[in-house]
């Protein structure tokens, strides 16, 4: 038999690399989230293993229990780094108008993304919040909005509050559902109140 015809009956796939335990920990943490919003703290191991393409052995012999895994998976789904990346990566040389609304879209996805989180399992109390959660939000938005400061009507450092609580009030469902704000007039709110655009 030639080298050539070893090579062509040779398996056409290898098995992929052993992952450390902390690798394949963050594996199925990531193939868990989703199925956590789809079908609750109801999610079967059964499926989490198949999402992650692992033995459902393997997911016990990573987390202690269940609810060890569906906690890891909320803690992961609430960490707030990812969204102050996110914010950090705004262009600071955009338009003052673009960068607000880039601004409160990114928090209406985050809040909605909580809030959704917290009916998927139950989670009837404010989410635990670590000592850094919101470390770095204001400095991120006071540097992104650095500079437009001469057209500020308040100090840059009290746009972080603001405009998460505008991004707040209007993800909460019931009250949005019942008098719908579009993204566009809550820019136009932010920016210029109800008083209009001054000259």
């Amino acid at each position: 038999m030639s080298s050539t015809d070893a090579s062509a009956e040779a398996p056409a796939s290898r098995r992929a690399p052993a992952m450390s335990p902390d690798d394949r920990r963050a594996h199925i943490v990531e193939a868990t989230v989703p199925l956590l919003l789809a079908h609750g703290a109801g999610v079967t191991t059964k499926q989490i293993a198949e999402a992650a393409g692992v033995a459902e052995g393997t997911v016990f012999r990573v987390f202690d229990d269940k609810q060890a895994l569906v906690d890891a998976a909320i803690a992961k789904y609430l960490d707030p780094q990812p969204l102050r990346d996110q914010l950090a990566g705004i262009d600071r040389s955009l338009p003052l108008e673009f960068k607000v609304r880039q601004v409160i879209s990114m928090l209406q996805q985050r809040f909605a993304g909580v809030f959704a989180m917290m009916a998927a399992v139950g989670m009837r109390e404010r989410p635990p919040v670590t000592a850094d959660a919101g470390r770095g939000y204001g400095e991120v938005l006071a540097e992104l909005f650095a500079p437009d400061v001469a057209r500020l009507g308040v100090p840059v450092e009290r746009i972080a509050p603001l405009l998460r609580l505008l991004a707040f009030v209007t993800s909460i469902e019931p009250f949005h559902a019942s008098n719908p704000v579009e993204l566009d007039e809550l820019v136009e709110f932010a920016l210029y109140g109800i008083a209009g655009k001054k000259d």
